[in-house]
């Protein structure tokens, strides 16, 4: 008899370590934080600060948060997304100029070929990984879904603000990046406000550090990664971050298993399947304007694999990994080799030359 659970951890990727408030020097900050917390956009938020006098500007950040989970939430009546979704083949949209900007930043994404695509949301509805209803669909069902998924189906008019799926049927799914951009313009704000020093936790997959830990001046964050095989109590590692967006996907996030085949909820758009590489779990350090765009890029590393997502990474600017493949070896790029530290004796430093 075909058994099927499913499964949902909270704070599934990344914690951060406790900052001890020993030295602030001559910084004027608090002992106690300010810290408001928030469950919206299918995920529970936190936003710390440790500049004095800003509780007005950790609440609006917060309504940050309220406001892109009522525009890009999927099957919640009145989002943009679902007025977008729900006249696909029909007309236009017209959208404001901040969910053009997300939609175009995935469509640009989906452009590049490399496993991912915006338009996945007929294939994540039928799977619906991480809700009480999720299943393993046919291979009949997708097939007939398949078609329905092409970034070049959505059409942009630049002057009239709208946004137009040319095909019936298909459907946008943000879910893989409006996190990440979503705690991007959280920081953005918080930062016009004056903050210089905080944690904007989206979930625990996506967290950006502001400025340097109030331990010292310069003193770097300290965050540890969970263990991907015991994410609700081991930490793989410590990695240090300062102004920086901490991104993780891991095949532990959310996933459906059937039969004892564990499927993650990172989906490929080309088989229907979810991906089934050598991944565990990565995690990204990225700067400058690159932490935009930290989601997607996430989701579309995950899909090369950690030999080629490896190299990838490399390619970039501003980005850094930690991979943690499924035979417990750990690769870590050249600009984290003096801020990452490996803690957990369950797991190996490997080399990327040995990988086929």
């Amino acid at each position: 008899m075909k058994k099927l659970f499913i499964f949902l951890t909270a704070a599934v990727s990344i914690f951060l370590l406790a900052a001890c408030s020993s030295n602030k020097e001559t910084r004027d900050l608090l002992e106690q934080p300010i810290k408001k917390d928030a469950t919206t956009m299918g995920t529970y938020i936190q936003v710390t600060v440790y500049d004095k006098g800003k509780e007005k500007a950790v609440e609006e950040a917060l309504n940050i948060a309220e406001k892109y989970n009522d525009w890009v939430s999927v099957d919640q009546a009145k989002s943009v997304v679902d007025k977008i979704n729900d006249n696909a083949g029909i007309k236009p949209v017209k959208v404001n100029s901040e969910i053009y900007q997300l939609i175009k930043l995935g469509y640009n994404y989906s452009a590049k070929n490399m496993g991912y695509d915006i338009t996945i949301g007929p294939l994540s509805k039928l799977w619906n990984i991480g809700f009480p209803d999720a299943r393993k669909p046919s291979q009949d069902e997708i097939d007939k879904v398949l078609p329905l998924i092409n970034y070049q189906f959505i059409q942009f008019n630049e002057k009239d603000s709208t946004v137009y799926l040319s095909q019936k049927g298909a459907r946008l799914d943000l879910g893989s990046i409006a996190k990440g951009y979503t705690a991007m313009k959280m920081v953005e704000s918080l930062k016009n406000n004056g903050v210089t020093t905080g944690i904007v936790d989206l979930g625990s997959s996506s967290i950006y550090v502001i400025g340097h830990s109030p331990r010292q001046t310069n003193d770097a964050w300290t965050i540890a990664i969970k263990d991907p095989n015991d994410p609700e109590k081991s930490q793989l590692g410590i990695l240090k971050a300062s102004d920086q967006h901490v991104n993780t996907s891991g095949i532990y996030e959310r996933y459906l298993e059937v039969d004892g085949h564990r499927y993650s909820h990172i989906l490929n758009p080309k088989t229907g399947f979810p991906f089934d590489n050598d991944i565990a779990s990565i995690t990204l350090l990225i700067s400058g304007d690159d932490a935009t765009n930290g989601d997607g890029l996430s989701t579309m590393i995950y899909a090369m694999g950690t030999k080629k997502g490896y190299e990838y990474v490399e390619s970039l600017k501003n980005v850094q990994a930690v991979f943690v493949d499924k035979d417990n070896k750990v690769y870590i790029t050249d600009g984290l080799k003096d801020k990452f530290d490996l803690t957990s004796e369950n797991y190996k430093i490997g080399q990327i030359k040995d990988l086929k």
